[in-house]
């Protein structure tokens, strides 16, 4: 074979797993009736309370231990949002969906999950990061080679977003998000909470942006910055029931 038609087949072959990654879940998240999701991003490195645990013991001055509130409050916030959509809408219009890994979004799952709700996983093949996530509901949890696909999932069925803390691929998610909607790829209003008032003050000073004239103040209409899950509740719940009605 010569190196271009080696060249060929490769090309076949991504393309081939380019629509297998927008049909499969597309025929899935219809067979299991899912209309839209409330999209949970936050650090995969945030320990859970036995992780937290160890690491106060061997290093009580670890970073990640500054992370250990997030996982409980998208635990919590997780779990009302699920009860309150069955309590709302007698079925699953809204499902909770994660990055499918560990630390915040494996949190978000466990909350819709012991609150019985749907809990959907869109996860990335990564080579540091194989840790199962035992709170995906069954036929909800994908695994997803191209990053590009795995965000067009959570940007096209996501109707609310909770932002929580985390890394370069939180960031690159919710700007992704912004973005699109910025550019009005994404005409749908939604709300979206940034959890963490203080991380995203020290991390996220839009005053700056709008200063230099790269933002508008429309820009920002959308981010609503909260530390209190009652009142993340509030607001998510309150712009969904006002714009598809109870």
């Amino acid at each position: 074979m010569s190196e271009r038609e080696n060249n060929s087949h490769i090309n076949e072959d991504r393309v081939e797993r380019i629509l297998s990654e927008y049909l499969i879940p597309d025929q899935k998240f219809k067979d299991e009736k899912i209309e839209n999701m409330i999209v949970f991003f936050g650090s995969a490195r945030a320990p859970s309370d036995i992780e937290a645990d160890k690491l106060q013991k061997e290093n009580p001055q670890s970073p990640k231990l500054k992370l250990l509130k997030y996982n409980k409050a998208a635990e919590e916030l997780a779990y009302k949002l699920a009860k309150w959509n069955e309590a709302t809408f007698k079925y699953h219009k809204y499902s909770i969906c994660t990055g499918a890994g560990p630390g915040i979004m494996m949190a978000a799952n466990k909350g819709a999950h012991e609150a019985g709700g749907k809990s959907i996983g869109l996860s990335i093949q990564l080579p540091f990061e194989d840790i199962e996530n035992p709170y995906l509901s069954k036929n909800l949890d994908f695994d997803f080679h191209y990053f590009f696909m795995r965000k067009f999932w959570f940007a096209y069925r996501a109707e609310a977003l909770i932002i929580m803390p985390g890394g370069f691929g939180t960031m690159d998610e919710l700007f992704e998000l912004l973005t699109l909607i910025q550019c009005q790829k994404i005409k749908k209003e939604f709300p979206i909470v940034m959890f963490g008032a203080e991380f995203w003050q020290k991390f996220l000073n839009t005053d700056v942006l709008l200063e230099y004239g790269v933002i508008s103040d429309n820009d920002l209409d959308n981010l609503f910055y909260t530390d209190d899950v009652n009142e993340a509740f509030t607001h998510i719940t309150s712009s969904l029931e006002k714009n598809k009605g109870s």
